[in-house]
């Protein structure tokens, strides 16, 4: 441990106040948390007091709308957050390119036929390819897991296999169950085209609904054979189920115009907060601009894209200029690709090594509870844990004070091999999953109140991280 995290709270220089400077601020001894807590607070009421991150959200959702990647909206969202950090002044705003998939989903219905007529809730998962002009028809058969599928054998053979799988409720200790029920969005239609079956449908990933069904990525890997693939509300997918858990014949007709349309240009946002002494490090902060076909993106994952932005602007009314530069990065392409992810770790490769940490918020705009952090290298593990730990003091004001193992975020996550410390933003989570990737992912569901609360964090570890004196994870600078 270095020696300023063992010395006492009462080695603090009498008068500090928030007002003092950064680099008064530096001088002082003791505890990073002992260290930064004016400075802190003076950034906390700041942005509780004035951010303009609601009111770039309501842009983005209500002037832009939902963000495919390749779409013409994405393009527009590319250029109008270029164009509001600009105004916000801040340092090489600017776009790096990057190729990235396009997949159109065209118009699309699920009906079913017998044992009466009854349009299905239903959204085409991202990736999947269309059925015939004519649409297709077959009995629909239900399955609960990859072990039913198995049993059903060559039933399944020219059926629509629907995977009835539930997502446990939200818990608060174990929070949402989105991993272990995503698994038959990602690959139930290549388990399904195995058996000999014609379409694939899921249950949507959540444990809420209001008859809304939730799209996301499906892949087929390297699947000889490619079936069509929707996800069905919870209430048609329990409707379907009885049925067939009655005895009764469901048949369904599918119609799907998905198409790949192949790849095209796209690109990452940047701008930056330069540091004053050591600008070519960098913490990074951001989350990804694009978002799914419905909705409006607005908690995925637009809300953390406009705090990433405002975290920066607020330090710059404050004209806190930390001894790093603060990197945003509004990623391209996380939802069905991570291109934007993959090619920023390509093409800065040469400097991640001077990258201190990099800080994802893709988790919603919901009242922040602390962050996750994943650190890769051995040696840099017992510092961080204890560095995070003193930080989380910072955080009280907020309620924000959980710092838990595991972290990160997708679109950081191809830095993980440079041993980049990787930090993700935590949120209250009993909600998300009622809105993620469905039609009522809208700018309503979003609290001004709680989004002013996720850029006071995002502002704050971002400065402390990027303004102290070592490195997190290192005992010495």
């Amino acid at each position: 441990m270095s020696r300023s995290l063992l010395i006492a709270g009462a080695l603090l220089v009498a008068g500090c106040s928030a007002t003092q400077p950064p680099s008064t601020l530096l001088t002082l001894p003791g505890p990073i948390a002992t260290q930064y807590a004016p400075v802190a607070q003076r950034i906390i009421d700041a942005a509780l007091k004035r951010n303009d991150a609601y009111a770039k959200l309501s842009y983005l959702c209500d002037h832009i709308g939902h963000r495919l990647s390749g779409s013409p909206q994405l393009e527009r969202a590319i250029a109008w957050t270029q164009d509001a950090m600009k105004r916000d002044g801040h340092d090489n705003v600017r776009a790096e390119p990057v190729q990235v998939a396009r997949w159109v989903r065209g118009r699309e219905s699920l009906t079913l036929i017998e044992p009466r007529d009854h349009d299905v809730a239903m959204l085409g998962l991202g990736g999947s390819i269309g059925t015939p002009p004519e649409g297709l028809t077959a009995e629909v058969e239900v399955v609960a897991d990859e072990a039913a599928l198995d049993a059903l054998g060559d039933r399944a053979r020219g059926k629509i296999i629907l995977f009835n799988n539930p997502m446990p409720p939200y818990d608060p200790e174990h929070g949402a169950y989105y991993g272990s029920s995503v698994r038959f969005r990602h690959k139930g239609a290549r388990i399904a085209a195995e058996k000999g079956a014609v379409a694939c449908l899921v249950r949507s990933v959540t444990a809420h609904s209001l008859r809304s069904p939730h799209t996301g990525a499906m892949s087929y890997k390297d699947a000889p054979r490619k079936i069509p693939a929707a996800a069905v509300s919870i209430e048609d997918a329990m409707m379907i189920a009885r049925l067939r858990g009655q005895g009764v014949r469901v048949v369904a007709r599918l119609s799907m115009e998905a198409r790949d349309e192949g790849m095209v240009p796209s690109a990452n946002v940047v701008g930056e907060l330069r540091g004053r002494e050591k600008p070519d490090e960098i913490v990074l902060i951001g989350g990804h601009l694009d978002s799914w076909d419905v909705g409006h993106g607005a908690h995925d994952d637009g809300a953390g894209c406009v705090m990433a932005m405002e975290a920066i602007s607020v330090l710059r009314r404050l004209n806190l200029i930390p001894r790093r530069t603060i990197r945003v990065v509004l990623f391209t392409n996380e939802e069905n690709g991570l291109a934007g992810g993959k090619s920023y770790a390509e093409t800065h490769a040469p400097e991640l090594h001077k990258h201190v940490a990099a800080i994802e918020a893709d988790s919603g705009g919901f009242a922040p509870r602390g962050f996750g952090y994943e650190i890769n290298d051995p040696d840099m593990q017992a510092v961080a844990v204890r560095q995070m730990a003193d930080l989380a003091r910072l955080f009280a004001p907020l309620d924000a004070t959980t710092m838990s193992p595991g972290g990160g975020g997708a679109d950081i996550s191809p830095m993980k091999p440079a041993n980049v410390p990787l930090l993700g933003l935590d949120v209250e989570g009993t909600h998300y999953f009622d809105y993620h990737h469905s039609h009522a992912d809208t700018l309503d569901k979003v609290r001004p109140d709680e989004l002013s609360q996720c850029v006071a964090a995002m502002a704050v570890m971002s400065y402390v991280l990027a303004d102290m004196p070592g490195r997190l994870g290192h005992v010495g600078p």
